[in-house]
């Protein structure tokens, strides 16, 4: 079994998803296998990945609101509060998501859904440079 390993910055504008389905894809191509799986893990505490919808955004802005309701900004019990309102409900964020995805591949391609697209999920307000880490294993 082959590996192959990159790491890629994603330049956020703050809370919001940001897609990178087609860098998952240049990663793929660029290790040349057929078969496998391609893993994305996100190296932060305060953004996260998630799978969603790619046709139509009111999806990702419904998901975007829900979990903003769910975890507000400025919630008077939260002692972790150094970066801003933002930083606790931040990180609560990324706890209820995932900061790691596993997406199989055949033939070259990414064997997602026809709606499916991969995300880079900012839960802080300001803009921020991330950085994932890609691996493909395979064959």
């Amino acid at each position: 079994m082959a590996v192959y390993q990159t790491q890629i910055q994603v330049r956020t504008h703050g809370q919001c998803t940001t897609e990178i389905t087609d860098q998952a894809r240049n990663a793929l191509h660029e290790s040349g296998m057929q078969h496998g799986t391609v893993t994305i893990f996100c190296r932060h505490t305060s953004c996260s990945l998630v799978l969603m919808e790619n046709a139509d955004p009111s999806a990702r802005h419904d998901l975007e609101a829900f979990l903003n309701r769910l975890v507000p900004d400025n919630d008077p019990h939260f002692t972790h509060t150094y970066e801003g309102p933002d930083d606790m409900p931040s990180h609560i964020k990324m706890a209820l998501t995932r900061s790691s995805e596993l997406i199989p591949f055949s033939q070259g391609s990414l064997m997602l859904g026809t709606w499916q697209g991969l995300f880079l999920w900012e839960h802080r307000t300001a803009p921020h440079s991330r950085s994932l880490v890609i691996t493909v294993m395979g064959e």
